[in-house]
């Protein structure tokens, strides 16, 4: 059976049907076949994986190049410990001794309470200088009859104590280890400012290398706000984590410099750590070097602050014992006995006004002013005593006993 034969124009448009027909059906495969072989797509509205996926090159670059990483490699190895030892001997009382005191006590009494007891310490410190010179706080190796640095390596030295300086609590060890030892890049502690990065590293409560990281959190922070008023120090305040142990080691910027020198630390304080400023530092370790002590001038006399508001406050206590002016300055709580201000005729009640002209508001202020100056130098003090004013004139003298 033979069918009729289709006119040319029919057999072409069925070829072009067939043709859009053929190409739907692969069109629609396609879409179905690709979702199965691509990632969910994350629901509408939710970026969240797509910025987590735009971000991880960027965090893994931060993360490789991590400043404190490369701050800490950049000093680690000049950082050390050092452990000290001192013996306390103690006199012995010669009751105990008695026969009759130790028939009635027994033996075992006296016993319980040897002649002598060994104490250690802990700190750290760095390395300023190839020779083998160590910077720490002075309260770290004070009296110590052993000091033992310890580098990051493992190596000990038994160290020297070259000198120490109550007043700004700083000390200088050196230990013989040849003359290529890691140094610790010294900064600048004036152009620190409030918001840089602090990096403490250290000993504390005895676990080596120990790294914390924070913030300085305020400049300029004077020992008596501290409550060390036997110390002339302005200190950095950092939040950087700071326990016993750190005191002498280095607090770091961000470029792995040594900007501070960590020593304080107030057990109400929450957190919060000081260093004392690296020039500070630097100059008194080169007093110390040389000389093995550091002189500091002074005047002889406990101040306070005055303001017209506190002066206020005292002059209506009926038992207040005198009437301050009401008048910024520094008043004079009391005169040591046979100091400079004492042979200058400076008495107790008296506000110090101005120094060599300049107007003093604050004792920090005076005491800035008094350790500047030179031993010996002459001050012309202006003072107000009652209601009149009077021009002194006082020499400074060495300060003798920090305490």
């Amino acid at each position: 059976m033979r069918f009729p034969k289709l006119p040319r124009s029919i057999r072409q448009l069925s070829s072009y049907v067939l043709a859009i027909a053929l190409g739907v059906v692969l069109t629609v495969s396609t879409l179905q076949v690709l979702p199965s072989q691509a990632e969910p797509a994350p629901p509408i509205g939710d970026t969240s994986q797509l910025i987590a996926q735009r971000q991880s090159p960027a965090t893994a670059a931060i993360s490789s190049t991590s400043f404190v990483t490369a701050a800490v490699n950049h000093v680690g190895s000049a950082v050390v410990r050092i452990d000290t030892e001192r013996t306390i001997t103690r006199r012995v009382d010669p009751f105990m001794e008695d026969p009759f005191f130790r028939r009635f006590f027994g033996d075992g009494f006296s016993q319980q309470m040897p002649p002598s007891e060994q104490l250690r310490g802990l700190g750290s410190g760095f390395i300023i200088d190839k020779s083998g010179l160590v910077m720490t706080n002075a309260h770290v190796v004070d009296k110590a009859d052993k000091v033992t640095v310890r580098l990051k390596d493992g190596r000990t030295f038994e160290g020297k104590v070259q000198g120490i300086d109550e007043v700004t609590d700083l000390a200088v060890v050196k230990i013989n280890a040849g003359n290529d030892l890691p140094v610790a890049p010294l900064g600048s502690s004036t152009n620190v400012q409030v918001g840089d990065w602090a990096i403490a590293v250290g000993n504390p409560l005895g676990f080596d290398n120990t790294v914390t990281l924070g913030i300085v959190s305020t400049l300029k922070r004077s020992s008596a706000q501290v409550g060390i008023s036997d110390k002339r120090l302005d200190f950095i305040q950092t939040d950087a984590a700071i326990n016993p142990g750190n005191s002498g080691g280095p607090l770091l910027n961000g470029q792995g410099e040594v900007i501070g020198i960590n020593t304080a630390i107030r057990p109400d304080a929450m957190g919060i750590g000081f260093a004392i400023p690296i020039d500070k530092a630097k100059a008194i370790a080169a007093q110390l070097q040389r000389d093995g002590k550091v002189a500091h001038p002074y005047l002889g006399v406990q101040m306070l602050t005055l303001t017209p508001d506190l002066a206020k406050q005292n002059n209506t206590d009926p038992n207040s014992p005198i009437q301050i002016p009401e008048i910024n300055g520094v008043f004079v709580m009391r005169v040591v006995p046979n100091s400079p201000a004492a042979s200058a005729g400076i008495r107790r009640g008296d506000v110090i006004l101005q120094v060599d002209g300049k107007a003093i508001t604050s004792a920090e202020q005076l005491q800035n002013v008094v350790e500047d100056s030179r031993l010996g130098q002459v001050l012309q003090l202006k003072v107000q005593r009652g209601n009149q004013t009077q021009q002194l004139s006082i020499r400074t003298a060495e300060l003798q006993n920090a305490s």
